[in-house]
């Protein structure tokens, strides 16, 4: 196994031009994420956070510049091997995503057996190990309703785990939730940082950047402007 090396770059994008369908949303994107590296990228709506996470899991194509993901060159990536870059990503929706008619055991047996897991015993082991890790270890027989919101985003969390991402990334994963329960999620995201695992987290949660201070990333006027440390960042401005 390879040793955990806290300087590895997991992220590398090299003058990126980033698009939404037709329109160029940020220009001259030069971006190095490293291995347990825990970030925030940050912006007004319609600023390109979005759409970045989008081409960092090749939902968006990189038509221009340069980016490496967990090994995968972005820019040459075929169609066949999207799928495999996923598996090294893990996503954190604002909406939870969750199938509802299903417990939070199925939802995740259901993304394990999608892809390839096959034993039972190994099934149900890493479905316990994924929920005891995010707090959930006696509510596997739940239904998604009968969780709270700061539970279901708990699940997702879980979810994005299971197969040992290199990568999380979390669009808004508190934007639906209460600010006592925010906190719990991103201390937890904290938390899978320090594994070894890169997250990534798009926000416009001011409490957030001020309770839980780390490298801030804005997307402003279609570029990116690292903030430093201590700057003072006015939410009327995110």
């Amino acid at each position: 196994m390879q040793e955990f090396l806290p300087l590895d770059v997991i992220i590398d994008l090299k003058e990126c031009q980033i698009w939404q369908q037709d329109h160029l949303v940020l220009t001259n994107v030069s971006l190095s994420v490293r291995k347990g590296e825990f970030m925030y990228l940050v912006g007004r709506v319609g600023s390109g956070k979005t759409s970045l996470i989008k081409t960092l899991n090749a939902q968006i194509p990189l038509k221009e510049g340069t980016g490496v993901v967990a090994g995968y060159n972005l820019s040459k990536i075929k169609r066949k091997e999207i799928p495999y870059l996923r598996r090294k990503l893990g996503i954190v929706f604002q909406d939870f995503q969750l199938l509802t008619d299903r417990s939070v055991y199925e939802n995740l047996e259901f993304v394990l057996r999608a892809t390839g897991w096959k034993n039972k015993d190994d099934i149900k082991a890493r479905i316990s190990e994924v929920l005891e890790k995010v707090g959930l270890g006696l509510k596997g027989y739940k239904m998604p309703h009968q969780l709270s919101g700061g539970e279901q985003q708990r699940v997702v969390i879980g979810r994005a785990l299971l197969n040992g991402p290199d990568i999380i990334l979390a669009d808004e994963p508190t934007g639906n939730l209460d600010p006592e329960t925010s906190e719990g999620i991103i201390r937890l995201l904290s938390e899978i940082s320090k594994t070894g695992r890169a997250v990534v987290i798009a926000t416009h949660n001011y409490t957030i950047l001020k309770r839980f201070p780390a490298r801030t990333i804005k997307c402003e006027g279609g570029k990116l402007i690292e903030l430093k440390m201590d700057e003072e960042i006015e939410l009327e401005r995110l």
